[in-house]
């Protein structure tokens, strides 16, 4: 199955500053800014907002 530039894979880094990530894909047709997720960080045991990163 081929990669789709519609789709494509990006990651999600804790603003924790614990350096634990996520991978997911993104619609950049329905967000074409850069994704902000609040999301459960294992190392502090908190939720706490994920950003994409570049």
């Amino acid at each position: 199955m081929a990669r789709n530039d519609q789709r494509p894979v990006i990651r999600l880094r804790s603003t924790a500053g614990t350096g634990y990530t996520y991978a997911t894909t993104k619609s950049r047709r329905n967000d074409p800014d850069r994704l902000e997720v609040r999301k459960y960080d294992p190392i502090i045991r908190q939720h706490v907002t994920f950003r994409e990163e570049r």
